[in-house]
């Protein structure tokens, strides 16, 4: 095999096999704040980086991020928090100022695929109520979901067919 044929082909197994791809990309209201999921498929252990930023008037804005500095206006109002296959930016005190494009942007350490990239438009208006679910989803072990679902499980007649 020639051996430029052969780097080519271990260079593009190595970049199906650590890519970071993001799935979705959504946005709710929780109060008065607004948060923006950005879940993605984990293929690998190496260290994630991410940027929320937004673009309003043609101009980029970065909210929250370990790749470049945010800017003063957000920095005071945003925060993100990880969770297993999900990067979460939460924003204080949301109002149609804050409406624009929301990116997420993310990149795994020595990840030779580049950076993942989705947007998302927010209109308050437009927004829907973050559910509660999905919240207590993220913030609670399954065996405790588990534990809590029992009842209802016991509560349902089950019929023979």
């Amino acid at each position: 095999m020639n051996p430029t044929v052969g780097i080519a082909v271990i260079l593009t197994v190595l970049q199906a096999a650590h890519c970071q791809m993001i799935k979705d990309l959504s946005a709710c209201l929780l109060g008065q704040n607004l948060r923006v999921d950005c879940r993605y498929e984990n293929k690998t252990s190496n260290p994630l980086t991410y940027e929320f930023s937004i673009t309003k008037d043609n101009r980029k804005h970065i909210i929250q991020s370990t790749i470049n500095v945010p800017e003063n206006i957000y920095r005071s109002r945003a925060n993100v928090t990880m969770h297993k296959n999900l990067v979460c930016l939460h924003l204080l005190s949301f109002t149609t100022s804050d409406e624009g494009i929301y990116m997420c942007e993310l990149r795994a350490t020595n990840d030779y695929t580049g950076n993942q990239i989705r947007n998302i438009t927010v209109i308050k208006d437009k927004l829907e109520k973050c559910a509660g679910f999905s919240l207590l989803i993220q913030n609670t072990s399954w065996l405790l979901l588990l534990l809590l679902s029992l009842p209802l499980l016991q509560a349902v007649d089950f019929v023979s067919l």
